[in-house]
């Protein structure tokens, strides 16, 4: 290379450098209509970033648009996800900006579901489809918002190992939205009330045996798993990387169609910990529902005498166990095992392949300690406290499965032995 065209290189580079520091535009503050992205039509009402045709009153459009506008306002202007009024064919951020559109319609465009999501290839938007009685309900209006962020972020679309993820995040936006404090500032300003969760624990705790996200029609959990990515945002142990850092890395620094699961794209935002162990101590969390979602914790504690803890087979009385075969954890799924017991207790469990256990502690006061299990073991004094065992199949290498194709590594279950202890004059039941 010659010297001239050393220093062309030179500064074509440094010109690159400067372009890619130039700053995004900033947004307009009316995006533009587009009524070719859907149905179109004659009658609709319009806010900044949304466009809604046929609502069955305008009172209706009204309710459902500002709910709207305050998710879009929580995700995109406070928590700094991708706008769902740019173009997912697109990198750039510039624009052109659209409304998004939402079309009240009927059963045979949702499939008989309350609503769903739609994209449209020419500009590259997604539009939502919603069915009149589910117009009002953000639980509902804001799932399907939830997909479209989804598609905006672009780097999801076409890998199929994130299918299932894609309801486990609608989910998960929309229970952000109704109730956590990152959405309260978006909520109060458009005057919006605070909702119910929408935890499912019949199925997060009584089968958190499943894989993590499981997708098999009819049986799996990708609905109700969304506690996880809570957990995430949440990130109540301070894990270097997670909490708001999180997101939207989770799509920003997913590896370019690589196909990987969402596991692997954080584990290396929480790099140098172990995605291994922050999915041990989220299980450990839902021990109590302690994951910062206090509407989450309400639900618990009201329904806890419910949910089924029925994971373990005595093996030697009151003192050795071991996981019921049909409940064995699976790819990262978890038992969670409430332990009835006076005085001190010692608690040893073994396995022949990789876990996360932990005993976890609370206390009259409601605070509660995370005890690891290192090398199986822990003790815990259980006069006054509530006691449980979280065991966790968390293997060493991470699978790259497809939750809607279940691979047999992904629900090969997780054969362990507990071995409990308590002085003479102790009690214990498990």
């Amino acid at each position: 290379m010659t010297a001239i065209a050393a220093h062309l290189l030179i500064f074509l580079q440094l010109l690159g450098a400067v372009a890619f520091l130039q700053p995004r535009q900033t947004p307009p503050d009316d995006f533009t209509p587009n009524p070719q992205v859907g149905w179109g039509g004659n009658k609709w009402k319009d806010t900044r970033h949304f466009r809604l045709y046929n609502a069955p009153s305008d009172s209706a459009a009204t309710s459902a648009l500002n709910s709207l506008e305050a998710a879009y306002t929580c995700f995109v202007r406070d928590l700094g996800w991708r706008s769902p009024g740019l173009s997912f064919l697109k990198g750039d951020d510039n624009g052109p900006f659209y409304k998004l559109n939402v079309y009240v319609t009927n059963e045979s465009v949702t499939g008989g579901a309350p609503a769903n999501t739609y994209t449209e290839q020419v500009y590259g938007m997604s539009f939502l489809n919603v069915l009149p009685n589910y117009v009002t309900v953000p639980a509902v209006t804001v799932h399907e918002f939830g997909h479209a962020l989804t598609y905006a972020e672009r780097y999801w679309i076409d890998q199929t190992v994130t299918g299932a993820w894609w309801e486990t995040t609608a989910n998960f936006v929309a229970d952000t939205y109704l109730n956590s404090d990152h959405c309260k500032k978006a909520r109060q300003e458009l005057n919006q009330p605070e909702g119910d969760s929408l935890v499912e624990l019949g199925k997060t705790i009584s089968e958190s045996y499943l894989t993590i996200v499981d997708g098999t029609r009819d049986k799996g959990n990708y609905y109700q798993a969304w506690p996880f990515l809570a957990y995430v945002l949440n990130n109540p142990d301070n894990f270097t990387g997670l909490g708001r850092d999180a997101f939207p890395g989770v799509w920003t620094k997913y590896a370019r169609n690589s196909n990987e699961t969402p596991l692997h794209v954080l584990q290396r935002l929480a790099a140098p910990t172990r995605i291994q162990d922050v999915v041990g101590r989220y299980w450990a969390r839902m021990a109590f529902v302690d994951f910062g979602n206090p509407k989450a914790k309400a639900v618990f504690e009201r329904d806890r005498a419910k949910l089924n803890y029925k994971n373990l087979d005595s093996i030697e009385g009151q003192r050795r166990f071991r996981p019921k075969r049909d409940r064995q954890p699976r790819y990262m799924g978890s038992n969670i095992i409430p332990i009835q017991a006076t005085g001190a207790v010692a608690v040893n469990v073994t396995a022949s392949s990789p876990f996360t256990a932990t005993l976890v502690v609370k206390g009259k006061s409601g605070a509660v300690e995370y005890i690891p299990m290192k090398e199986g073991s822990a003790t815990a004094n259980a006069q006054g406290n509530e006691l449980a065992l979280v065991v966790v199949n968390t293997p060493d290498k991470l699978l790259n499965y497809d939750p809607f194709k279940l691979s047999p590594e992904a629900t090969r279950g997780l054969d362990y032995t507990v071995e409990l202890y308590a002085p003479q004059g102790a009690r214990i039941e498990i």
